[in-house]
């Protein structure tokens, strides 16, 4: 299959593992008055992350492809920060809003490149995750107001 294809579902790996550990991070530091909102909020989101980074690694062995399994190698390649531990509730919400645009806009360019060689399932999966991403930070960008 297309390297490009795999490089950029690599990318998404990458992205989504460094989200998963940032989620669990603001899971667990949250703290004021929308804690208990919160809290569940974070939980949510990780567990949807967990289900895509299985997802997209078995993806990219379907395509033949190798999926990035280290730690190493997920900070080396990925566009999401991760957390500081210093964040406050608001400034969490507002990380996770950025980080989720930034998988969008990157879902975007797998869309496209799945488009171009033929793989509508890969295209298929990230249309499903990128819907789902753009819900997300719309409710997200809500509650900043």
């Amino acid at each position: 299959m297309e390297n490009q294809l795999v490089e950029k579902l690599n990318r998404q790996l990458a992205n989504w593992n460094v989200l998963y550990t940032k989620l669990h991070n603001y899971h667990w530091n949250v703290t004021g008055p929308d804690f208990f909102t919160l809290h569940a909020k974070f939980e949510e989101y990780y567990t949807e992350a967990a289900t895509h980074i299985d997802a997209i690694a078995e993806r990219i062995l379907t395509i033949k492809g190798k999926p990035l399994a280290s730690l190493k190698e997920y900070l080396e390649v990925s566009t999401i920060e991760e957390a500081t531990g210093a964040e406050r509730a608001r400034d969490m919400v507002a990380s996770l809003a950025t980080d989720f645009e930034t998988l969008i806009e990157e879902s975007n360019e797998v869309i496209e490149k799945s488009t171009d060689v033929n793989d509508e399932s890969t295209g298929d999966m990230f249309i499903q995750i990128k819907t789902s991403l753009e819900q997300h930070t719309w409710m997200l960008k809500a509650y900043l107001g």
